[in-house]
């Protein structure tokens, strides 16, 4: 997409569903990591603080504007989902201890801003 262009539906959506599967998978990872089950209700409650997060983001960006670029659409969905995910997470009495925050930050930029990168690499 070249700047000025506006995205497609088709691509702002993509680009949602994008961020919403790396953040299931971090949590089905991490769940798998620490032998917890991997059911559909458990992978959500571990997911749900996260994928708020990732709301957030998408909404202080905007990022249905700029739905692919890693910044600042990327990096503030990733910051967001970290932020508030740490926060809900410890509003809701989950775990957020000091090597689980870095952890997490390190995997979701990973995930969230390397899908990112890899679509400007290949729209190259």
């Amino acid at each position: 997409m070249r700047k000025g262009d506006r995205p497609t539906a088709r691509t702002t959506l993509g680009a949602l569903a994008a961020d919403v599967v790396c953040v299931v998978v971090f949590c089905t990872i991490g769940r798998r990591s620490h032998a917890e089950g991997l059911t559909v209700s458990g992978i959500a409650e571990t997911a749900w603080p996260f994928l708020t997060g990732t709301a957030v983001g998408w909404a202080l960006s905007r990022g249905w504007q700029r739905p692919t670029a890693l910044a600042p659409t990327g990096v503030v969905v990733w910051v967001c989902t970290v932020v508030v995910g740490m926060l809900l997470r410890k509003a809701t009495s989950q775990g957020t201890a000091v090597s689980f925050i870095v952890v997490a930050s390190v995997t979701t930029a990973a995930l969230l801003l390397g899908w990112r990168l890899a679509a400007r690499a290949w729209a190259r």
